[in-house]
């Protein structure tokens, strides 16, 4: 059961680390974590670990779920799947789904699929005002290609600007987003971009500039 919370909080803290970023090293020894659930069976044919009602957490993580099953596969591989009304928050982050599949092998997390209807990301960068908000059918994360894939109807939105497509690809080594669509109109690759007061401020500041010359223009025209 250890090996299980180890991987799990793992997992978690990835998740939320902002691109370009360095995870911390945490030393789990030291934070306690506490595991209840209205039933836990375990069924030793399939090495898994059954859990309903199931509520985690340790130090800024926590994770609920109607039902949580850790097995231990085979070549050292371990899953993690979540179910029912999904829950995960760690530190600024919260993700909202139907189902959380994790694939380890060891203690490495090396894709997770999460669905959903849809399914809901947030997350609030330090120093930043505004929440990134990203919703998808399905988002996929491969860790060794370090891409996250969003499908199914996805939006991330920040700032008040917005790209939506049936499918976006995110490199967060790149910090570089790839929007893909069928050609239908109704599939097309949507952007909404909302100008800041500073950007209002410049095209307020380009416009008094351009009459001003105009005006000098005038004048050098008219002894």
């Amino acid at each position: 059961m250890a090996k299980v919370t180890q991987i799990l909080v793992c997992f978690l803290a990835l998740t939320a680390v902002p691109a370009g970023a360095r995870a911390q090293v945490v030393d789990l020894d030291q934070l306690p974590w506490t595991l209840d659930s209205e039933t836990a069976v375990f069924d030793g044919k399939t090495s898994t670990y059954i859990y309903t009602g199931l509520r985690f957490s340790q130090g800024t993580i926590s994770i609920e779920s109607d039902e949580g099953r850790a097995t231990n596969g085979t070549e050292n591989t371990r899953e993690l799947k979540f179910t029912g009304n999904v829950v995960i928050i760690v530190d600024s982050g919260r993700i909202e789904c139907d189902t959380a599949d994790l694939i380890f092998t060891g203690s490495t997390l090396s894709s997770a699929v999460v669905t959903g209807s849809p399914a809901i990301y947030e997350l609030k960068r330090d120093g930043a005002d505004d929440v990134t908000h990203a919703e998808a059918g399905r988002l996929r994360y491969d860790v060794a290609a370090g891409v996250i894939e969003f499908s199914d109807n996805a939006t991330i939105t920040e700032s008040g600007n917005q790209i939506a497509s049936n499918y976006l690809l995110y490199n967060i080594n790149e910090r570089r987003i790839k929007a893909d669509s069928a050609g239908t109109e109704e599939d097309r690759v949507r952007i909404t971009y909302t100008p800041t007061a500073e950007d209002m401020e410049a095209v307020e500041r380009d416009a008094a500039a351009v009459e001003g010359n105009t005006e000098t223009v005038g004048d050098d025209e008219n002894p």
